[in-house]
């Protein structure tokens, strides 16, 4: 984690510099103050939004997993436009608009799937998935009360 940290930070100190090069030291700084302007704008405004969804969402009684990892990354982009940096500024723009967020929101939601399951079997041990749907019984001439079937496959186990 070190490391890439490391990296990170040569990576923002080579884009400031080349920027820099480029256009001198009052048009980076300019740059710079635009883009924390600007994602900053952008952040209260899709922020704003993934609320109202969240709302929505929950009013109609629906799952707002979607709702709420939106807003999560809506906030971490923020948090990235705020950081001195061109690349920061990138990765936190590319967080900010709905299509690159939509995979950003699938990438998540898989791997905090993968972890949760590990975790579970962790703590619990192993855990196994079913998808099922519960049958009725066919109707039988004995006196019992015949059992209902569960017909289904396992997908994670």
């Amino acid at each position: 984690m070190a490391v890439a940290f490391l990296l990170y930070v040569f990576a923002e100190i080579a884009a400031i510099w080349a920027v820099g090069s480029a256009v001198g030291v009052l048009g980076t700084l300019g740059l710079l103050l635009a883009g924390a302007f600007i994602g900053s704008w952008l952040a209260r405004r899709e922020g704003a939004k993934a609320m109202r969804a969240f709302i929505e969402t929950s009013r109609a009684g629906r799952s707002a997993e979607k709702e709420l990892t939106d807003g999560m990354l809506v906030g971490l982009g923020g948090v990235l436009i705020l950081v001195p940096g061109f690349i920061s500024d990138v990765l936190g723009l590319l967080l900010m608009l709905p299509p690159s967020r939509a995979v950003a929101r699938r990438l998540w939601l898989k791997r905090m799937e993968k972890r949760a399951l590990k975790f579970a079997n962790q703590r619990r041990g192993p855990v196994m998935v079913v998808d099922s749907e519960v049958v009725p019984p066919s109707s039988s001439s004995s006196e019992e009360k015949p059992h209902p079937v569960i017909e289904g496959r396992v997908i994670e186990g």
